[in-house]
């Protein structure tokens, strides 16, 4: 029998958009020789939910009911970080959680981080610079990609951060291959070295689940600071939140995926 967790990138794809709106205007329209209102209703139902499934507008509004993300730190929440002076050793760390990895760029001749995990590696570079904590790093390799070739998405991330924003990682966590995962083995890292306090860096529409998922592991061991980043913003123009477009797509699967991964997760 499969592992129910390896089908995850499966499963996934078939229950988020286009597809089930697909399947709707397929039944709307096998229907209107039987049950012409129905076909009907069916077929302008299907159109019209893909239609909202790639608008930016629409990617914010669910994101708005269906998961709320935690508010930005502002600068005197991140000065608030840095640590006392008396401090001999750090006890509080900054943790960027993976958001996936190329496994091959041809323009480096190497893997490299995926654009979200790249944003996020980003961020947590600019938090270190600003408060003068170490930097973490949790991130194995994904369900969907063999687990026995190449780099883990964590050592990827080492790389990049002294190679490109001249800034070490102090910690890796390799091994995890999902939030709960992130969760369990860098907490366990991180206790480990002493660490007291996490400053969690993700992507908003992210850190709802990653929060639980810390929340739940940690019980209560280890302080958190949500340090989201990566919001959805209105377009410059209304009309285009409301037009069809590759960004609207994306928005409206990754909340939708939230929302199906913290039901699994319960």
């Amino acid at each position: 029998m499969p592992d129910i967790d390896a089908l995850k990138p499966v499963l996934t794809a078939l229950l988020l958009p286009p597809l089930p709106f697909l399947l709707i205007v397929l039944i709307g329209a096998r229907l209107l020789a039987w049950r012409r209102w129905l076909g009907r209703t069916l077929l302008w139902l299907g159109i019209a939910l893909v239609w909202l499934s790639c608008c930016q507008g629409a990617g914010r509004w669910l994101q708005a009911v269906a998961l709320p993300p935690p508010d930005p730190l502002d600068e005197a929440q991140i000065a608030a970080l840095k640590p006392a002076k008396a401090e001999p050793s750090p006890t509080t760390a900054i943790l960027v959680l993976g958001g996936g990895q190329v496994p091959r760029a041809p323009e480096f001749g190497a893997a490299d981080l995926s654009p979200d995990s790249l944003e996020r590696l980003r961020f947590g570079v600019h938090l270190a610079r600003a408060t003068g904590l170490p930097i973490a790093f949790s991130g194995g390799t994904g369900w969907s990609q063999r687990r026995d070739v190449g780099a883990t998405e964590a050592e990827i991330a080492r790389r990049v951060a002294e190679r490109d924003f001249l800034k070490p990682i102090q910690w890796i966590e390799p091994d995890s291959r999902d939030t709960v995962e992130n969760a369990v083995f860098s907490i366990r890292l991180l206790k480990g070295a002493g660490i007291r306090r996490i400053v969690l860096v993700t992507h908003a529409w992210h850190m709802p689940r990653a929060l639980r998922a810390f929340e739940r592991i940690g019980g209560g061991s280890i302080d958190l600071v949500a340090a989201p980043m990566g919001y959805f913003v209105p377009a410059d123009r209304a009309l285009l939140d409301w037009l069809p477009s590759s960004r609207g797509f994306e928005q409206v699967r990754l909340v939708l995926r939230e929302r199906l991964a913290l039901r699994a997760e319960r």
